[in-house]
């Protein structure tokens, strides 16, 4: 299968307000020693709202060449603009992701005939497979299974990115659209349970911090080792739980400050997150083995 097991939502390092290419670059390499089975640069955990449009295509175009074929790069390209859209998928496919990230338009919120047509756009513009991102608690607007499923028909949209936390939907898309479609979770909380209903892996924030243990838990369930992966997700409960303490990704970038992995800086909106939040994050790094 393309796309599988544990791929991570990089977070987007800051210094001073502007991009630490060199914590990225080290992030990349980071996941990649770690057995992460793939990246996705610039997704919302990367704080792609904020981000410049130049800003947006360096990231993907440096983690590209970071990643220089070692794991799949499924880069974002979403936009609420289909026209802005349609410029992300076209840089994208020339830097050479390997795959493209396309969040439903938020905030505007189209009718699934406009889900179509925005799809369809940009299916046109494209030369990469596309993977369609479903979370509505972000972008208002969720997609049908109908929707999905007509989009499904061209081949050059392979899956979905499923935030909508719906552990019957993995089933019912496998016998809607049929068990070559990628279904990836975008819920660290439910991903063993979303591949035990179907899904074939993760789109991880808690993957930034914790990569190894998220491949291991991967790697064993597509093993059979099915006691192994419930351990490790045990493990991992309370961490996924504390990343979700405020607004992602906050939590997950004062935890990867602890880690040394880059600064606890997010742009605004994003704020530091509270004390209390901090003993949340840091007990809960402490259980998970990383602190």
């Amino acid at each position: 299968m393309l796309f599988h097991s544990s791929y991570t939502a990089l977070l987007t390092p800051f210094k001073d307000n502007q991009l630490d290419i060199n914590a990225y670059r080290n992030l990349v390499d980071f996941q990649i020693e770690n057995g992460t089975h793939g990246l996705v640069p610039v997704g919302t955990t990367g704080e792609s709202p904020t981000l410049s449009h130049d800003e947006h295509k360096k990231l993907v175009e440096v983690c590209v060449e970071q990643a220089n074929g070692r794991v799949p790069v499924i880069a974002g390209a979403g936009s609420n603009s289909t026209s802005e859209a349609v410029d992300f998928v076209k840089h994208a496919c020339a830097a050479g992701a390997d795959g493209l990230l396309v969040v439903t338009p938020y905030y505007n919120k189209p009718t699934q005939s406009g889900l179509l047509a925005h799809y369809n756009e940009l299916i046109k513009n494209s030369s990469k497979p596309i993977i369609i991102y479903d979370i509505p608690g972000r972008s208002v607007i969720k997609m049908s299974d109908n929707t999905m499923a007509e989009l499904a028909k061209n081949d050059l949209i392979v899956g979905v990115k499923d935030a909508t936390a719906d552990l019957a939907r993995p089933t019912r898309l496998q016998n809607l659209i049929g068990d070559d479609f990628i279904q990836l979770s975008g819920e660290d909380g439910t991903a063993l349970a979303y591949l035990a209903a179907g899904g074939h892996g993760c789109i991880s924030v808690t993957a930034n911090i914790a990569p190894n243990l998220l491949s291991r838990m991967h790697n064993a369930w597509k093993q059979g080792d099915i006691t192994n992966a419930q351990e490790i997700n045990k493990k991992l409960m309370p961490l996924h739980d504390s990343l979700f303490c405020e607004t992602s990704p906050g939590p997950l970038k004062y935890a990867a400050s602890l880690l040394g992995i880059c600064s606890s800086e997010a742009r605004l909106p994003i704020v530091e997150i509270e004390e209390i939040s901090k003993k949340n994050v840091d007990n809960a790094l402490k259980t998970a083995g990383l602190l």
